[in-house]
């Protein structure tokens, strides 16, 4: 059946779903390309710095906001992460919600709600009390702070990589996908530069007393910053899709189940991978290949950083010869040489970085145009809240798990077998990049 009206109509294209010719109408890309890479880029690096800033300084917050364990001194830090791991399985009620605020409101609408709820949020995890001075408040107040973390985590990366995608001029789309993870990895290095600098200048009386709330209360500051320079962004949402009544929000995992379940075969390789060789391999090489401690986190900064450069060129590549082949890179790179890399790490500081920059190289065949891939795979009615939770539930699954997996492993004995773990994963995203349909020079649904 024709839509009558429609021929010769420029700016307009037809496509059929469910044997029905539908009108869309394509938008132009936004004037201002460069202002919307770094409104995106910005917001997310605040958003990764609050996020990351936790971690570094765990051991802290364990001996200020938990009890004292007079059997085990490990059980303040186990309650710290247990808390880190709450604020990972929140990240998918943010990727719905804040997906339907993109999807209802519009992008820009929930780049600003998700960057003052991590603004707010940091400032609470800085105010939070000690329980010396309030009791079994302190760490309820620190599981209400990570909570609300989680959720704009999960709701960043569902409006900012919808945002970046659309802000992106024709042939561009994997160039500015790469951005997201360029900038997640600046506010990762940002959080561990400003972490070590403060307990290098700082006595442990004072990083106890109050050092360890610098960092979160220069966050909300950021966060402010970051709000400001996303209000001058412009909005990506098509007119069309302004005007057109709104979506539930639960209408993309009802309408579009296999595309939901299409994110989550594209990203369950990828997040393992990820966060393997971001976050855990020091930790990995310290306790399997008794690799210092120093020379693990020096590693893993140089590989960061290096990881960043390669960011834009994977994106560029995949503008260039598609996304597919980088998907499978990426994917068949790691099903074959998880097992050998993982299994060659030694005591050695050399070994450990050519490990993890060889694994970085294979990454970015995933993370540079994660972003552009999982964007074109919905139509924009419901494209962030479709993007949003399958993502944020796999990440949640498979990445947030994996030093646990890893250090189960190890515990059992079997320590041998989490390379294995990595590699299977990737083998069966893999499996889905070979079925994925090429998306990088089709025009982008609006």
């Amino acid at each position: 059946m024709k839509v009558a009206g429609t021929e010769g109509v420029p700016g307009r294209r037809r496509g059929r779903v469910r044997g029905v010719t539908e009108t869309k109408t394509v938008s132009p890309p936004t004037k201002r390309p460069v202002r919307q890479l770094l409104a995106a880029s910005v917001g997310n690096a605040v958003e990764w710095y609050d996020w990351y800033a936790y971690t570094f300084l765990a051991t802290y917050i364990a001996d200020q906001v938990f009890p004292r364990s007079a059997d085990n001194s490990l059980v303040p830090l186990l309650s710290t992460f247990a808390v880190f791991a709450v604020g990972f399985f929140m990240r998918p009620v943010g990727g719905l919600l804040m997906g339907a605020v993109a999807d209802r409101h519009g992008r820009r609408a929930a780049l600003t709600v998700t960057i003052l709820l991590m603004g707010g949020s940091s400032l609470l995890v800085g105010l939070t009390p000690t329980y010396a001075a309030v009791g079994v408040l302190a760490p309820v107040i620190l599981v209400l702070a990570r909570l609300l973390q989680g959720l704009s985590v999960g709701g960043e990366f569902a409006a900012s990589t919808t945002f970046l995608v659309e802000s992106a001029a024709p042939g561009r789309r994997g160039l500015f996908s790469s951005f997201q993870y360029v900038s997640t990895t600046i506010g990762q290095l940002v959080a561990s530069g400003v972490a070590t600098l403060l307990v290098d200048t700082l006595s442990d009386g004072e990083m106890n007393g109050w050092g360890w709330r610098v960092p979160f209360v220069l966050g909300a500051v950021l966060s402010l910053v970051g709000f400001w320079i996303r209000q001058g962004a412009q909005e990506t949402r098509s007119a069309e899709q302004q005007q057109a009544p709104r979506p539930g929000l639960f209408e993309a995992l009802r309408r579009h189940p296999r595309e939901s379940l299409l994110i989550c075969g594209i990203t369950a390789g990828g997040t393992i991978a990820y966060y393997t060789w971001t976050s855990y391999l020091p930790t990995y090489a310290e306790l399997n290949a008794g690799v210092e401690k120093s020379d693990a986190l020096l590693a893993g900064t140089i590989s960061l950083a290096f990881f960043a450069v390669l960011q834009p060129l994977g994106g560029l590549l995949s503008d260039r010869f598609g996304r597919r082949p980088l998907l499978l890179f990426f994917g068949l790179g790691f099903a074959l040489l998880s097992v050998p890399l993982l299994h060659a790490l030694r005591d050695s500081f050399a070994v450990l970085l050519l490990v993890q920059c060889a694994g970085m190289v294979l990454l970015t065949g995933f993370t540079s145009i994660s972003a552009a891939v999982n964007a074109e795979v919905f139509p924009p009615r419901v494209r962030a809240a479709g993007i949003g939770f399958p993502y944020s539930l796999t990440v949640a699954l498979f990445g947030g798990t994996a030093p646990y997996v890893g250090t189960l492993f190890k515990e059992l004995g079997h320590s041998g077998l989490f390379p294995w773990y990595v590699a299977v994963l990737c083998l069966l995203s893999s499996l889905v990049y070979l079925r994925l349909p090429e998306t990088a020079h089709a025009p982008l649904r609006r």
